[in-house]
């Protein structure tokens, strides 16, 4: 049987261009796993706890204490309102029935608003402070002055009735911007093998802006929470920002706006040494916003919320936003389909777990869309005996913006569980054939192209 050379030669030309080769005519470098410093390989997300929702929610006081803004229901037989004389019948006290959605029980009397210094102004009397006291003690404080100081009432004869008719309010806006969902990020479809595969990219997020009255002693963050949808959805920050108009008062505002933005940024005062011996500074010369507070939501385990209990209570002007999360994304490229896929909040992602959420799996078939793939690319993930690619590549950014590459070996990682590294906000995943592996996918196709048909002849 004469043996065509000239084939075999031609097919040690041609299928190299088939195949892609990558690896030896595009190499990437990249640092293993296990030489990468603990501080670039992310933390856990799973390990986070959620932060007691009491904490949202402002400590409730025994009795309701009166203050500016406040409506009293107000009955005095005989001053309020007023008899002419002891002849002309006593008049029927009006009864106020609380609004919708209200706690607040049916009241008596005739409205009159706490002014502004805390005084209740009555008829015939001077203005009571009642700034601080309860119901009953306003009520006393009524009686004591109506018949012990001025005599304007006898004793035993007095008829003296005082009601809370409407609590006093707190405005506030909350402004969302987790509305809608999540679906059209992790959606994908794909065509025939060998054209590119289409992934839907981005979120479908509705904002929404909301304002609330706020009764006193439910002015806090729980309420506004409750009322606008509850805890922030899974494509928003796991987080809340308070923005306290208090600190927008004054004069001061332009000059703390200029403070805000003449500061330093984040990327001062960083460095990094990936050789050097993985020496670390750590963020300097970061600038807080004076303006707002932020109140998280998970907390690692162990660690104590800070949370103060004044920064829950809401007031008048203030701004609760709640932020989306459409940023943290990772890509995939090479031998993955090509994509952006959002990273999920409240658990732990790795680079198997991210191969998967692409289209292949370890082990799986590969799409010929990637580099290295066309229609042998096709035949040798479809079940012909060929080397499935091992070789993954995580581009990823430092803390100071600072590029480099982890070299993930995935027959390691689908054994050892430190090989198997998170995914991070931003990462890129570029999966690749190692040499050997495309040597025998070159041996194959070789075989596959040339050497039947050499045999059949």
């Amino acid at each position: 049987m004469n043996f065509n050379w000239k084939g075999v030669l031609l097919a040690a030309v041609l299928t190299p261009m088939l195949t892609g080769c990558t690896s030896f005519f595009a190499p990437i470098s990249g640092v293993p796993v296990n030489q990468i410093p603990p501080q670039l390989l992310g933390e856990k997300r799973a390990d986070y706890i959620n932060v007691p929702l009491a904490l949202l929610r402002m400590e409730q006081p025994e009795d309701y204490l009166i203050d500016e803004g406040d409506i009293l229901g107000i009955y005095i037989e005989g001053v309020m309102p007023p008899q002419a004389n002891e002849d002309q019948p006593v008049a029927i006290p009006p009864v106020h029935f609380p609004e919708e959605g209200s706690d607040l029980p049916p009241s008596v009397g005739f409205p009159i608003p706490v002014r502004d210094d805390g005084t209740l102004p009555l008829p015939l009397i001077e203005p009571l402070d009642v700034r601080g006291k309860t119901i009953t003690e306003v009520e006393n404080m009524v009686r004591k002055a109506y018949v012990d100081d001025e005599k304007i009432l006898r004793k035993g004869r007095d008829r003296i009735l005082v009601s809370l008719m409407r609590e006093r309010t707190q405005r506030v806006i909350v402004i969302r911007e987790d509305g809608g969902s999540n679906d059209a990020a992790i959606a994908g479809g794909s065509r025939q093998f060998g054209n590119a595969q289409e992934v839907i990219s981005g979120t479908e997020r509705q904002g929404a802006g909301y304002t609330l009255d706020m009764p006193a002693y439910k002015n806090d963050l729980m309420h506004a929470l409750a009322e606008t949808g509850g805890l922030p959805g899974l494509n928003a920050k796991s987080e809340v920002k308070v923005l306290k108009a208090s600190r927008f008062k004054g004069k001061n505002r332009e000059e703390m706006m200029m403070q805000l933005f003449a500061g330093r940024g984040p990327m001062d005062g960083c460095c990094f040494d990936m050789c050097g011996g993985c020496g670390m500074v750590g963020v300097e010369g970061m600038v807080e916003d004076p303006f707002s507070v932020t109140i998280p939501l998970r907390v690692r385990p162990g660690e104590m919320p800070q949370i103060d209990p004044a920064d829950v209570i809401l007031e008048d002007g203030d701004i609760v936003y709640i932020e989306a999360r459409d940023t943290e994304v990772f890509y995939t490229g090479g031998l993955l389909p090509g994509g952006q896929y959002p990273l999920p909040r409240d658990y732990d992602l790795d680079v198997i777990g991210a191969m998967s959420v692409a289209g292949t799996g370890l082990g799986g078939s590969v799409q010929g869309s990637g580099s290295g793939g066309g229609a042998a690319g096709a035949l040798l993930g479809g079940g012909f005996g060929g080397a499935t690619p091992t070789q993954l590549y995580v581009m990823r950014k430092g803390p100071c913006g600072q590029e480099f590459t982890i070299a993930v070996d995935l027959k390691k990682a689908y054994n050892n569980p430190n090989e198997k590294i998170l995914v991070q906000p931003g990462d890129t995943l570029i999966l690749r054939y190692k040499p050997h592996e495309e040597a025998l996918n070159f041996g194959i196709v070789a075989f596959f192209t040339y050497g039947i048909r050499e045999l059949f002849n």
